[in-house]
């Protein structure tokens, strides 16, 4: 990958591969979505290259991380090393929905969902119900209300946003980059600001 490529989107000469750099949030999305999370011990699922993991450390108490992608930790580690913050982050290698690895999570006042949306193009429809995101948004979503009422999930554009009228009330945000809408993220429980939908735009 290209450092000047990494370092527009994420902020410094970070290890990224293609996909990680696909899948990794843009950092004026990141700090934005950190802000509802300073001083929170918080959970985050699907860490990829540590790219939000980053902007969490730098003002949550604690960031739990969880990675199934064994290579996609090891670039996250080398990410969050770089970034001086090693010592507010501990990786969990597995599977979110692996029940014995949530038993064995200290306790949490926040988490931040962000499944990787496996599949994209034109002709691909996303799902929230049934999710086709990996691991499941839904199934997710689920199983760490269990743990959390504070929660964050991040959820592609396209999303048919009837299939979110069952949820509990939430705050709905589009984030844009410029005029284009990048993505969605649900905010539920103490990190919601305004309920219904809201905006965020960063100019280009």
């Amino acid at each position: 990958m290209n450092s000047n490529t990494i370092r527009e989107k994420f902020g410094d000469d970070y290890t990224a591969d293609e996909q990680t750099f696909i899948m990794g949030i843009d950092q004026r999305f990141t700090s934005h979505f950190a802000d509802r999370f300073k001083g929170r011990t918080v959970l985050e699922t699907c860490t990829g290259a540590g790219f939000t993991t980053i902007s969490f450390a730098r003002s949550a108490k604690h960031v739990f991380t969880i990675e199934i992608n064994t290579s996609h930790q090891e670039q996250a580690i080398r990410n969050v090393k770089k970034a001086g913050l090693l010592h507010h982050v501990s990786f969990i290698h597995g599977s979110v929905l692996d029940q014995r690895i949530l038993e064995k999570l200290p306790s949490v006042d926040a988490a931040f969902i962000d499944p990787d949306w496996a599949v994209t193009g034109p002709s691909h429809i996303y799902r929230f119900i049934n999710s086709n995101t990996q691991p499941p948004a839904d199934i997710v979503l689920k199983k760490i209300s269990g743990i959390t009422e504070n929660i964050a999930i991040v959820l592609p554009p396209l999303i048919d946003t009837k299939e979110l009228d069952h949820l509990p009330e939430h705050e709905r945000e589009k984030l844009y980059l410029g005029e284009h809408h990048e993505l969605f993220c649900l905010y539920f429980g103490a990190l919601v600001k305004n309920y219904g939908e809201t905006e965020f735009h960063v100019p280009v």
